[in-house]
């Protein structure tokens, strides 16, 4: 896993650092849907010094800047710290997604198209708020919703909206998904039949078709190849690893 080290309380002093699970920091993990590529703060722009005037860049150094308040001096952005180029690391990493974020000391999911000042809003206003937000219809922040232990929400102005804890019953309304997956119990996921976290998934889309079946591998806690390009095959291998991984 290479993590991003901070070495200011501004989050724009960083470098990277490849970390095995043995001896891995505690860290903040970011989870955010992505712009355009062009905005993005990518591997290449880092290891060449570049994309100041990028948003994802000012997006990382946010995030940073927050895990550095919360004690925190690592973190990851999946933008930037996995070398796309790089088959056998992209695959290794969406495979190890899931247990990325379930071991991170806190998520920082960052809302950037909620405007205002909803931290002032009463809990159902909030929810009418929070409700349109891409970040609740995308494949793979599912999995950044379900794996973490602890989240903190931020909008648009890095405003905290509150933890999990405080926001779980608005998002089981918005999302239909039962605030007992919601908590931090490292084993809730079991507790729910495959039919019933595959509906979580109904409403969510992804850019690749392929990653509509590799988002999910997590939450299923199955492992398999990426092969993209195989378009809907790829969730019918998902189905077929299921089955014979569950008694279900």
């Amino acid at each position: 896993m290479r993590l991003l080290k901070i070495n200011n309380v501004n989050g724009d002093d960083v470098e990277f650092e490849l970390v095995n699970r043995e001896g891995k920091p505690n860290y903040a993990i970011l989870s955010h849907t992505w712009g355009k590529d062009t905005d993005e703060l990518s591997f290449e722009d880092m290891k060449n010094d570049e994309g100041c005037n990028k948003i994802g860049y000012q997006k990382m150094k946010k995030f940073l800047a927050k895990a550095w308040q919360a004690g925190l001096r690592y973190g990851w952005v999946d933008t930037c710290c996995i070398d796309k180029s790089s088959s056998a690391e992209l695959s290794e990493a969406i495979n190890s997604m899931f247990q990325w974020y379930k071991e991170a000391a806190y998520c920082c999911v960052y809302f950037s198209d909620l405007l205002g000042h909803p931290s002032k809003l009463l809990k159902q206003d909030l929810a009418v708020k929070l409700r349109p937000c891409r970040w609740f219809r995308r494949g793979w922040t599912l999995q950044e919703l379900l794996a973490p232990s602890h989240l903190i929400f931020y909008s648009q102005d890095w405003q905290s909206i509150g933890d999990g804890e405080y926001l779980k019953d608005i998002i089981s309304i918005i999302t239909g998904i039962h605030a007992e997956a919601l908590t931090n119990d490292p084993n809730k996921l079991g507790k729910f039949s495959i039919a019933q976290r595959m509906s979580w998934a109904s409403e969510r889309q992804t850019t690749r078709v392929e990653d509509m079946a590799y988002c999910l591998m997590g939450i299923f806690d199955v492992n398999m190849p990426l092969i993209y390009g195989e378009g809907n095959k790829a969730f019918t291998r998902l189905q077929e690893q299921i089955a014979k991984d569950s008694d279900d």
